[in-house]
């Protein structure tokens, strides 16, 4: 039998909050812990946190939206950000601070509900939005990325060797681990420190960056 996935919702309006509590009131394999209007009215609840908030990329009670998502991090749980707009700055914003991914409100039940299963099986829930808001962002704190030093990125972070990694590049061993240094040099200077395979995989993640943007093989 699959897990029933928890879930909570913050977002100050009411008219929402009561259309999610209906939606994920008939997905067996979800269920709806607490619908609230702040971060810290859903921290305050207590008890165990949910696998995954779906979180109002703006509130009204002021709050900054990467603070809300550290917090919530912090908490224990996935963060997938909701909006009704694609505020390009603050989507990558929050991605950042550790959402694991961003829709906008238009989307179906059922693309939701991937998301959310992506989210909670610890994976990043890309959409059309952040995909753009990414493609677009040119903020000092994201590094500018050759093609070659992002192909290389991606798949040694994936998981590949150094020398598969490589070989899936068209290049050598030593081309290869001088692409990986060179991004490493370029996220340090970006003040984001990046030294193993582990700070790649990590980097790779914050940054929203997916299989989807690695640049096509060359011979």
């Amino acid at each position: 039998m699959a897990r029933v996935i928890t879930v909570a919702v913050v977002d100050d309006d009411r008219m929402l909050r009561e259309g999610l509590r209906s939606w994920l009131a008939g997905v067996e394999r979800l269920r709806l812990l607490a619908a609230v209007e702040t971060v810290d009215e859903l921290l305050a609840v207590g008890g165990r946190p949910a696998d995954v908030v779906l979180l109002d990329l703006v509130l009204r009670d002021g709050s900054v939206p990467e603070e809300n998502v550290r917090r919530l991090c912090a908490a224990g749980s996935g963060v997938l950000v909701i909006s009704t707009v694609a505020d390009r700055a603050r989507i990558v914003g929050t991605v950042a601070a550790g959402a694991d991914g961003y829709l906008t409100k238009d989307h179906s039940l059922e693309t939701l509900v991937r998301a959310v299963e992506t989210v909670a099986g610890g994976g990043t829930a890309h959409s059309v939005e952040l995909a753009f808001a990414w493609a677009h962002d040119t903020g000092p704190a994201r590094p500018q990325l050759a093609p070659r030093e992002l192909q290389v990125l991606l798949d040694y972070a994936s998981g590949l060797t150094l020398k598969a990694t490589a070989r899936r590049a068209g290049v050598s061993p030593n081309t290869a681990k001088y692409y990986l240094d060179r991004v490493k040099e370029k996220y340090q200077r970006a003040g984001r420190p990046t030294y193993t395979k582990i700070d790649l995989a990590l980097r790779v993640r914050e940054d929203g960056l997916s299989t989807h943007d690695r640049p096509q093989d060359r011979p």
